[in-house]
């Protein structure tokens, strides 16, 4: 199908397998949006290279996978991996750390999140409300508070009625930052009524939430009211287009930017983590290794215009 594809194109033509690809003298950068388990494998050929790769989340699935990823960059001597956390690039969640971090609110002391779908797909499991739905709330949490997460929890509330027999829905992912704020995630897969997702930052002397996304409100026969997304394209379009970009102009010129291998790394150690506690019922808690130098400049809360 690629090749029959890519022969309608101009200068477009398809490669047999990911690492054809990565070793082609004509790419000049490599996109992973392959199946997750893959990541690992094509990050690592793609630094060897010495190639600018940009991965979607997960980084890798596991934590050994991610180290080594960590390994070969670290190796290498210079950042070659963007991990695709787009909450990052969305004008919301920038304003809210620009909120932050320039003082407005005070210290942050805790930050509430909301994460719902209106359905989910039927191969969607149980482990995917915390490893593909709220992992995003993981890495945004270590943006806007610029920490990160040592020990979670998940509670599980009354199953909500329209999720599937093998569904755990909605769930409260807790989790404690290593500065002392706290952190809760309420994720619900299966609310019907739209994709919504929520952010208030708590601080000592003020707040900062999300707004709506609707331009105006309109009011009429005694009511008020405005869109809300219809699912996560409509909400996010314009934060994975900034991102992109930003990762182009970077690899353009040889460099990265924005979420690093560090920060997918975290991820995957804390989302492993919620999994560990959404199964136990107890606080789990959350170690990380030593992190190199070379992620400490954009640790925990790069603006993805580093």
């Amino acid at each position: 199908r690629a090749k029959s594809i890519a022969a309608g194109l101009p200068a477009a033509k398809a490669l047999q397998t990911g690492q054809e690809l990565i070793d082609d003298p004509e790419v000049d950068a490599i996109v992973v949006a392959s199946w997750g388990p893959t990541h690992e494998e094509y990050v690592l050929a793609s630094i060897a290279a010495g190639k600018q790769v940009f991965c979607e989340k997960p980084l890798a699935t596991t934590r050994e996978a991610c180290e080594r990823i960590l390994d070969a960059e670290v190796k290498s001597g210079k950042r070659h991996v963007m991990v695709g956390f787009m909450r990052r690039y969305d004008d919301g969640y920038r304003a809210m750390k620009a909120a932050i971090d320039g003082g407005e609110i005070g210290a942050p002391l805790m930050f509430h999140s909301g994460h719902r779908n209106p359905s989910v797909p039927p191969h969607y499991t149980s482990d995917m409300i915390i490893n593909d739905t709220c992992v995003h709330d993981v890495d945004v949490a270590r943006f806007l508070l610029n920490d990160e997460i040592v020990a979670a929890r998940v509670l599980t509330a009354r199953k909500n009625s329209l999720a599937s027999d093998h569904l755990t829905d909605p769930v409260l992912f807790i989790f404690e930052m290593a500065g002392g704020a706290l952190v809760d995630v309420e994720a619900s897969i299966n609310i019907q009524y739209a994709y919504d997702i929520r952010g208030e930052v708590v601080g000592e002397s003020g707040t900062v939430e999300l707004a709506e996304t609707n331009t105006v409100v309109v009011k009429k026969g005694g009511q008020y009211g405005g869109r809300v997304p219809e699912d996560w394209r409509e909400r996010f379009i314009r934060a994975y287009d900034t991102e992109f970009q930003e990762w182009i102009n970077a690899a353009a010129k040889g460099e990265s930017t924005g979420p690093s291998s560090w920060d997918g790394y975290a991820a995957t150690v804390v989302c492993a983590a919620g999994l560990e506690a959404m199964e136990s019922g107890e606080r789990v808690e959350i170690s990380l290794r030593e992190q190199p130098d070379l992620y400490k400049v954009t640790a925990a809360g790069p603006t993805g215009t580093d």
